[in-house]
């Protein structure tokens, strides 16, 4: 093999590398977007069916064993 060969063959494997990350990087700006309207969605919901309308805030004095989870009886 010669060195123009070689380099030629790993200009060729760079570009395929280069190409295979942006389409990763599109992929999880899509996947990142599909999880916001998830987040957005549970969140609208909760407020809806009243189990969420202030964030949980742990009482002090609360342990483990007893404390007030939001929603839950």
């Amino acid at each position: 093999m010669t060195i123009g060969s070689d380099e030629a063959r790993w200009e060729v494997e760079l570009r395929s590398l280069r190409e295979e990350l942006k389409q990763l990087r599109a992929e999880q700006k899509e996947v990142a977007e599909s999880v916001r309207q998830l987040v957005q969605t549970f969140r609208t919901l909760a407020a809806h069916l009243g189990i969420a309308g202030e964030p949980y805030v742990r009482k002090e004095g609360d342990s483990d064993r007893d404390r007030d989870l939001p929603g839950f009886a």
